[in-house]
């Protein structure tokens, strides 16, 4: 497939058509913008597995509404797509077409790189298949859960991410984080607000979950936790830390782990650990500390550019199957991703203005099975959630709130 097999659907070019016959392009979203009329927000994406192509239809009609993303955040596959944006061409220019051809080139199920077994008791857990097959199958990979704690090593994961980044010549965080220094010269306050620019910069943070230490980690800000040379770490290795599904994928270890007292300041400073740094650091999916990271841009005074947020489904409509073993793990991990960030959405009910979710309809999270016209369908879905959001979000209204709160 081809970008256009996306962009071109109907129901996304009609979209389009009808946002620019509103006005939308002029409509108001930040105070922060530039020569060409861009306007400028942080974007925040929720995990959820395959559904992450919905993702890449919200920014691409972001995109041609004249947004640019000054900062880019998110957990698997929301941290694969702000990794990705963050890392094609400048920052005043769109990036979702690039992805476009990245997903449309994917074939998802490459990144099962298991034996046949697992491949088989994969198939049997995204068919539904009855609780005898799944018996039967869960047995024939219970040696690979026992030793390896997952089912796929998640190498060619690692593989594709690094050549993508290769293209666009990174191979170290020093070489992203130069890239994310080089601001839009014309990036300016709009005229009539009384801000200015002083401080802004371009920021981006991948969440991961390092269960050695019970850490919430945000990449690339907190790396010097975990390398001896932090600059030097290829960005893919946050991706592999983010998207480490338990069970799923093995888990990420990194090893031998930075000690000394410099050290010891730093895990104190950043992560609120007390304890002896230990050799070696286990990550798993960063889901299950934060899926949906909305907070980690947060600031208390009244925001010169607003935090977008997407989410994948809806929030908290259906309750948890609890009648047998996968019941209960599926349960278990839907709460835990889920906490943390419903803790923070509730204490700061303001930021419901600033979240849009997508309707996934019956799409799975976990089918890496996925077909083009499931690709192309959820692309649509991301699409109509920006457009839904685009007509009623509301930048003054906003305002106004935030000035409330802070006085």
């Amino acid at each position: 497939m081809k970008p256009k097999d996306f962009t071109e659907q109907p129901e996304v070019f009609y979209l389009i058509k009808e946002l620019r016959s509103q006005g939308i392009p002029n409509k108001e979203f930040s105070d922060v913008l530039d020569s060409h009329g861009h306007q400028y927000v942080d974007l925040v994406q929720e995990g959820g597995g395959v559904l992450g192509a919905a993702l890449v239809g919200y920014m691409y009609v972001m995109e041609q509404m004249g947004i640019r993303f000054l900062g880019l955040a998110g957990t698997s596959a929301g941290a694969i797509n702000a990794l990705l944006a963050a890392a094609i061409g400048k920052i005043d220019e769109a990036k979702s077409e690039r992805l476009i051809e990245e997903l449309a080139d994917m074939n998802m199920y490459d990144f099962v790189d298991g034996n046949a077994e697992v491949k088989k008791f994969l198939k049997a857990l995204i068919d539904e298949a009855g609780q005898f097959q799944m018996i039967v199958t869960t047995l024939r990979i219970a040696k690979d859960l026992f030793t390896e704690l997952g089912l796929n090593q998640g190498d060619k994961f690692y593989a594709w991410v690094t050549e993508i980044l290769h293209k666009e010549g990174i191979r170290t965080t020093r070489d992203l984080m130069q890239k994310l220094s080089y601001l839009p010269e014309s990036l300016q306050i709009r005229q009539g607000v009384d801000r200015d620019i002083d401080g802004l910069k371009a920021r981006l943070a991948i969440v991961a979950s390092d269960i050695t230490t019970q850490t919430k980690v945000v990449f690339p800000r907190m790396r010097a936790l975990y390398w001896e040379n932090p600059d030097e770490v290829n960005p893919a290795c946050y991706l592999r830390a983010s998207m480490s599904i338990p069970l799923f994928f093995t888990p990420y270890r990194i090893a031998p782990i930075p000690k000394g007292i410099e050290a010891m300041h730093r895990w104190y400073d950043w992560a609120k650990f007390k304890g002896a740094i230990p050799d070696e650091v286990v990550f798993v999916d960063g889901g299950i500390m934060s899926n949906f990271p909305i907070d980690v841009f947060h600031k208390s005074n009244t925001p010169r550019m607003p935090t977008f947020g997407v989410r994948l489904g809806g929030d908290r409509e259906h309750t948890n199957e609890v009648s047998n073993l996968l019941g209960l793990i599926k349960a278990i991990f839907n709460s835990s991703r889920e906490v943390h960030d419903f803790d923070f959405l509730f204490r700061n009910k303001d930021y419901q203005k600033l979240i849009e979710h997508v309707h996934v309809g019956n799409h799975s999270w976990l089918n890496f099975q996925i077909t083009n016209a499931d690709k192309k369908d959820l692309f649509v879905r991301g699409a109509q959630a920006a457009g839904r959001f685009l007509q009623k979000f509301n930048w003054d209204e906003y305002k106004r709130i935030r000035a409330k709160k802070t006085d």
